[in-house]
């Protein structure tokens, strides 16, 4: 058995993650880097580092867990989301809720919030943002983003819900109401169901096939009827109808 392969039933073992579900590749291409980075010359070696310090292990978790994320990102995407799907949510006259899976430092739940708060009161906007690293998710809580975040968001929604602190914007209070953080982990948790909209973005295309494809399920049983996934870009389902999805547009897939 290679040396990476003995690392993965390691790895599994240790924290759940089962890095055979991501592609071979491109995973073991990140973590060789980060392995040699820190002066380790095989995987035994690196394994034994990050079991004993939890700073490496916690630098091992972000390696993995690919924490790129910014307001608003790909804003074409977003402006479907306003004026295509949240007229469907809103007529539901009822409180949404909403997964944002694979949250990273919550830039994508708080961009959610901010979006439907100009269609339904805040009270009415329930979003669970879950992510497998702990530390994104400690960041994510606090709503604290430098200007590079938030070069996307329209200049009226800084001003109305952000509050500039030296060279950090903070989330306004009545956004950060909206989203509850949580610990999950796609790959083996139980999903949460009920949802009448499920956003993960760019996440995905670092799984296999077989592990997309069991994702896809499981998104798909955790929606309502009639409720919407929304996928990054370069994520496209060609055969949504498997997962009983039907083409709402680029993009964006309804339960049918």
């Amino acid at each position: 058995m290679g040396d990476y392969h003995e690392f993965i039933i390691l790895v599994q073992r240790k924290t759940g993650i089962d890095l055979s579900l991501y592609k071979e590749v491109q995973m073991k291409r990140r973590l060789t880097s980060l392995r040699n980075k820190k002066g380790f010359s095989d995987f035994s070696s690196y394994f034994q580092a990050i079991s004993e310090d939890q700073e490496l292990f916690d630098e091992f978790l972000d390696k993995i867990t690919i924490n790129v994320s910014e307001f608003f990102r790909n804003y074409s995407r977003w402006k479907v989301l306003e004026e295509k799907v949240v007229p469907m949510l809103v007529k539901k006259n009822r409180p949404l809720k909403i997964w944002s899976a694979a949250c990273s430092t919550g830039e994508e739940p708080y961009t959610i919030a901010i979006i439907l708060s100009q269609y339904t009161d805040v009270s009415n906007i329930r979003i669970l943002a879950t992510d497998i690293d702990a530390n994104v998710l400690d960041q994510a809580r606090m709503g604290r983003y430098r200007e590079n975040s938030l070069q996307d968001v329209p200049k009226s929604m800084l001003n109305i819900h952000f509050t500039r602190s030296g060279d950090f914007y903070q989330v306004n209070q009545n956004i950060k109401k909206c989203v509850t953080f949580r610990s999950h982990n796609l790959l083996s948790d139980p999903y949460p169901a009920n949802f009448d909209l499920i956003v993960c973005r760019n996440v995905l295309i670092y799984f296999t096939e077989e592990a997309k494809h069991n994702i896809y399920q499981k998104f798909s049983q955790s929606l309502f009827d009639g409720g919407v996934f929304f996928v990054g870009s370069t994520e496209q389902i060609f055969n949504p109808h498997q997962y009983d999805f039907r083409v709402l547009d680029t993009f964006f897939y309804q339960k049918q």
